[in-house]
């Protein structure tokens, strides 16, 4: 609408013509950042690029508690550990605190999130 080549808006926003591409065709997302940047480049608003979306209802808390963070960081540490004797112990020790944990709920009547 504005007249701009993908090479225009590339030297705008500092990036190669080839990344416009791969955001336009949607190889690689767009972070909110970098949709700041293209709104900025383009002379709208961000809501322009969400015209004719389906609004979607406001959600709460997720179920996880913000548990998944850490559980993905356990993850890829355990998986840095070579000695599969220390894999089995740590595997077997994290087993225990689930089981002595799902036992202190049942005694305590308390879910712990």
């Amino acid at each position: 609408m504005l007249g701009l080549t993908q090479e225009h808006l590339a030297a705008t926003l500092d990036i190669s013509y080839q990344q416009v591409q791969k955001y336009e065709t949607g190889a690689n997302r767009v972070s909110a950042g970098r949709l700041y940047e293209i709104s900025r480049a383009l002379q709208t608003d961000v809501a322009f690029f969400f015209d004719g979306t389906i609004p979607v209802a406001e959600s709460g808390p997720m179920p996880h508690g913000g548990r998944n963070r850490s559980t993905i960081e356990i993850a890829r540490n355990f998986g840095e550990i070579t000695d599969p004797a220390i894999r089995t112990a740590l595997a077997g020790l994290i087993k225990s605190l689930v089981l002595s944990g799902d036992e202190t709920e049942k005694v305590d009547g308390d879910a712990v999130d």
